[in-house]
């Protein structure tokens, strides 16, 4: 399927009341891949900015909700006054000490993900979810952790991850380089 189909099946796909009904045949919560070339990032943005304007909740049933990750990062440490010591942190201590005192900061590990309990907390009813700004926050924060901890807890909304990369049904690779990990929940968003 050529690129511009892919993009042009996004609305038809999510407005779909089956997809909306967000069910599988055994009941499961159902999560989606978007995946694209990393050269089409600005596409897909734009695209995204299109389906958003375009979306009428009260028409429509639905309202497109955007959790751009590196926003919620930036977000998140701004409010807890740590941005400007991740900067001095990667100068004096590298690169390596700043990702695991983010990943701390932020508790990507725990059952008290900070970046997955600001998705619960702010996702409204009759939503679909879109997660981007994969690429722009890797490696601090990795897809399949989201996913996973988020799958265990926001069962009411339909979840889209727009990833720049590869994902083969199975397994992400950001960029269609890295490995960034398994996850065998997602469907595809356009077949």
């Amino acid at each position: 399927m050529e690129f511009q189909d892919k993009l042009d099946g996004i609305w038809k796909r999510i407005s779909d009341e089956e997809f909306l009904a967000n069910r599988g045949t055994g009941g499961e919560v159902r999560y989606y891949v978007f995946d694209y070339n990393a050269s089409m990032e600005l596409i897909v943005r734009d695209k995204i900015r299109q389906l958003r304007k375009q979306n009428n909740p009260e028409a429509d049933g639905f309202e497109i909700v955007e959790y751009d990750l590196y926003q919620m990062v930036l977000d998140i440490l701004n409010e807890k006054g740590y941005l400007e010591k991740c900067i001095k942190f990667e100068k004096t201590k590298g690169r390596d000490y700043l990702y695991t005192a983010v990943a701390k900061l932020l508790r990507l590990t725990s059952d008290n993900n900070l970046i997955v309990n600001r998705i619960v907390q702010q996702t409204p009813e009759h939503a679909v979810v879109f997660l981007t700004g994969v690429g722009k926050v890797f490696p601090f924060v990795r897809s399949h952790n989201v996913l996973n901890n988020l799958h265990q807890i926001l069962d009411s909304s339909p979840v889209v991850m727009f990833y720049p990369g590869r994902w083969s049904g199975e397994s992400l690779s950001l960029f269609g380089t890295i490995n960034d990990g398994n996850y065998y929940r997602a469907f595809p968003l356009i077949v």
